[in-house]
């Protein structure tokens, strides 16, 4: 369902705790700012051009958004497949490639870069979405969407045994598979002391199974004799219409996760809070805005947007 350009959708905003009140006012509605895409994943605002880019990973592009006249264009095509993107404290542009297989860096030039595409001698299945963490440690989500088939990306058989999430360390060159025990991770993002890592699991395994719909919640432990650790892995939330897909977290710990209809807002303590509808499947979104008080939404077709009174902060 492709949607017009700044038509904006009335439905409420559902207030489920008074907690959510500190999220939106009343009466803030969804906008569709533009889309023509097949599926609109990653969107990264960009401070320096209050511009929002996301990926049209089918259609092999990056679109852009741009926020002084509101115009969509495409910013990068052919896109080797890119699904999320993010920001590292420099400042530079890192991507998830599922063409490439690897995770790229847009330099200040406008040249890519690959950072790492190989666990040992095996080549990552497809990089999905990606942080920074204050250390300048990229961490990444590898589940195989890209290699399943040519939609995504180059159809192949996997050569890592499993779908890992990775910390990988600029400097050193350093690649670890910290945690191991999911099935297909997917969106991955820290709490605001970088002491929780949030991963949510996208994969198909049968109803009932704690495998599917949900987030899951680890402790980080950074230290001298081990340097990182993921441990206490828990079910954080249950998403449900659909799969939790591509989320964020605000300075005060909220958790903005996407749903088959909507961004389902989770306080810290796990309790959903609140519903925020979109006309269109969500898969991922974005603080921006010249004060960060945007929401961006990717969602199918379309990039939308809603005024908040949270921000990420960054």
């Amino acid at each position: 369902m492709r949607k017009q350009r700044n038509e904006s959708f009335v439905e409420n905003v559902i207030f489920l705790d008074d907690r959510m009140r500190t999220i939106v006012e009343e009466g803030a509605s969804v906008t569709c700012l533009g889309g023509g895409a097949t599926w609109s994943e990653g969107p990264l605002y960009l401070r320096d051009e209050d511009a929002v880019i996301w990926s049209d990973i089918p259609g092999n592009r990056i679109l852009h958004w741009q926020g002084s006249d509101g115009s969509v264009s495409e910013w990068r095509s052919p896109s080797n497949f890119t699904n999320g993107h993010t920001l590292d404290n420099q400042g530079r542009i890192v991507h998830c490639s599922h063409g490439a297989r690897a995770i790229l860096r847009t330099e200040p030039d406008g040249t890519v870069s690959t950072l790492v595409s190989h666990f040992g001698s095996a080549r990552l299945n497809s990089p999905n979405d990606v942080v920074v963490a204050s250390d300048d440690a990229i961490w990444f989500t590898d589940p195989p969407y890209g290699i399943l088939s040519n939609v995504e990306g180059y159809q192949a058989d996997p050569e890592v045994p499993g779908c890992y999430v990775y910390r990988f360390e600029p400097a050193s060159a350093r690649l670890d598979a910290v945690i191991t025990d999911m099935i297909y991770p997917n969106g991955l993002a820290f709490s605001p002391d970088e002491t929780t890592l949030y991963v949510s699991d996208t994969s198909e395994v049968p109803m009932g199974d704690s495998g599917r719909h949900h987030v899951r919640a680890y402790d980080i432990r950074v230290g001298v004799e081990c340097p990182f650790e993921a441990y206490n892995s828990r079910v954080f939330a249950e998403i449900r219409p659909g799969l939790p897909d591509g989320f964020r977290v605000d300075t005060a710990g909220n958790l903005y996760i996407s749903s088959l209809d909507a961004i389902q807002v989770f306080a810290p303590d796990g309790t959903c809070i609140g519903r925020i509808p979109v006309p269109e499947k969500v898969a991922n979104c974005c603080f921006g805005g010249p004060d960060r008080h945007t929401l961006f939404i990717a969602a199918s077709t379309s990039l939308y947007s809603i005024r908040v009174l949270s921000t990420d902060g960054r």
